[in-house]
């Protein structure tokens, strides 16, 4: 269910980051009031969060995965390079054809760690994930005050020469896409280098969680989810505003790197505040419907990236730069609720999505069990109890 939930942070950020070239100076020169507010709201209440439990989630479910290999009487390990080796392959097709801000292949190289680290205590794996984002989160706000104290804000007039060239780039042919995407990959690998501490630390604490069976234990303690949701929310929330002030309005661009400091430090309380919220307050058939589409998350993160390059690249439509915030964020709530139906409809009648079904035959170096066998959708026990 919350791996459904995450699709739409996820789908949010990267729609403004495939729509324009202005993402990082909090819009263009003409951008409107309604469009500069749905921005500085996805900043500070979307950016860094979604993606932290989506990470979360993948240090939880390696955990799973363990188990599932140890009941089959299985090696691990073998299986776990499989899988690394099927996830970096479709990163790099994804980010080379639809979109260079990738996050499976840094996903398949963390998981490696994740491995050689699968068997800390989980006191010592949380006390390693602390420093993690301690240490991600100093570093950024030294450099961040250097560069406000030593540089000059970028003026629209200096952006505006490598906007219109990646505007051309982007409407262009499909050649000229895939050209921009193999030039703009290099700086996306630099900057997920740069927040791999971060995506790590939340690897862990999954697998901590995973290994207390935190979920079970807690995912229908109502009054314990309460306490997590008014005790964090207001940090995180506070955090997010200051992150939206630097990196959208009203500071300058200079700020950009100390409002992410602050993000690092303070999204993980954003985080479990949306997660025990939604464990608290979903059930029933939103619940079934979330956790259908958390089961194809992988397909459905891969549908997004096409239907926004169809939409806004020279493979279709070319409105890149066109189309305001406001709109496509609209344009992504319907997005959504379309994958939300697609994923229930789908795995009533199979037991896997299309990319989850390929992860799995590379990972078990074998077809599974016939997908047309009967499966329901959810499994009638999400009903009664939340799950990730």
């Amino acid at each position: 269910m919350l791996r459904g939930f995450a699709l739409l942070g996820i789908l949010l950020v990267n729609a403004q980051m495939m729509a324009s070239p202005y993402v990082s100076l909090g819009g263009g020169p003409t951008v409107s009031g309604a469009d500069r507010a749905v921005a500085w709201a996805v900043t500070a209440l979307v950016s860094g969060k979604f993606y932290l439990l989506f990470s979360f989630l993948f240090g939880y479910s390696f955990v799973l995965q363990r188990r599932s290999a140890r009941r089959a009487g299985a090696a691990f390990a073998p299986r776990h390079l499989r899988r690394v080796l099927g996830l970096f392959g479709l990163g790099l097709l994804h980010a080379v054809l639809l979109y260079p801000g990738d996050i499976l292949m840094t996903y398949a190289a963390l998981a490696l760690v994740l491995f050689g680290l699968r068997d800390l205590a989980p006191r010592t794996a949380l006390r390693l994930a602390a420093g993690l984002v301690l240490t991600l989160s100093v570093l950024l706000l030294g450099y961040g005050l250097l560069t406000v104290a030593a540089t000059e804000p970028v003026t629209p007039a200096e952006y505006a020469p490598y906007a219109a060239r990646t505007v051309a780039a982007y409407r262009g042919s499909v050649s000229s896409v895939l050209d921009v995407h193999l030039r703009e990959l290099p700086a996306v690998l630099r900057a997920d280098l740069t927040y791999a501490p971060d995506m790590l630390a939340a690897f862990l604490a999954g697998l901590v969680a995973a290994r207390t069976r935190l979920v079970e234990r807690r995912g229908r303690d109502g009054r314990w989810l309460r306490a997590v949701v008014v005790r964090w929310l207001p940090v995180g929330l506070a955090g997010g505003v200051v992150t939206a002030c630097c990196a959208n309005w009203p500071l300058d661009s200079r700020w950009f790197l100390v409002g992410h400091a602050v993000d690092v430090l303070t999204a993980p309380a954003l985080t479990a505040s949306y997660a025990c919220a939604l464990l608290l307050l979903v059930r029933g058939r939103a619940a079934e419907v979330l956790a259908a589409a958390g089961r194809m998350a992988l397909t459905n993160y891969l549908t997004q990236s096409l239907v926004l390059a169809v939409v806004f690249t020279g493979y279709g439509l070319a409105l890149y730069d066109r189309t305001g915030t406001a709109a496509v964020t609209a344009g992504c709530l319907v997005l959504y609720v379309l994958q939300l139906a697609y994923s229930r409809a789908l795995l009533s009648r199979r037991r896997y999505g299309p990319a989850e079904l390929l992860l799995r035959t590379v990972t078990l170096a074998r077809r599974p069990a016939p997908s047309g066998c009967a499966s329901p959708a959810v499994p009638r026990r999400y009903a009664r109890r939340p799950v990730p």
